[in-house]
């Protein structure tokens, strides 16, 4: 999407900002949030901002540069722009989201091994 020539006036897009976010603090089940998300944004966005969540998830479990390419279909220039991301507080939480629903996931499957 190219930039406005013209900027919003300050004030109304903090409000816009803040619909924003609230919207999508109240898309509470995935199937909301996926739809949400197919119809809003284009599979190039959509897939840019997936890439970037699992390039800053592999890089935080050590992975090299080079699996991260392979796998993810991505340049150098693109997990080291995300590599600097890392340790804005935003990131750290997301991925901190992501490793604590792995955590569940990964119990949820035990326990259901050991009731069976």
């Amino acid at each position: 999407m190219k930039k406005t020539e013209s900027p919003v006036n300050k004030t109304l897009a903090k409000e816009i900002k803040r619909l924003f976010i609230q919207l999508i603090t109240d898309l509470d089940k995935a199937k909301d949030a996926d739809l949400f998300f197919r119809d809003f944004l284009t599979a190039a966005e959509m897939d840019t901002l997936v890439k970037r969540l699992a390039i800053a998830y592999w890089l935080k479990k050590g992975r090299s540069y080079e699996n991260i390419k392979k796998n993810l279909k991505v340049s150098t220039k693109v997990a080291g722009s995300v590599k600097k991301l890392m340790g804005k507080e935003g990131v750290k939480l997301a991925l901190k989201k992501v490793e604590a629903e792995e955590w569940a996931n990964k119990w949820a499957g035990r326990i259901r091994r050991i009731i069976k």
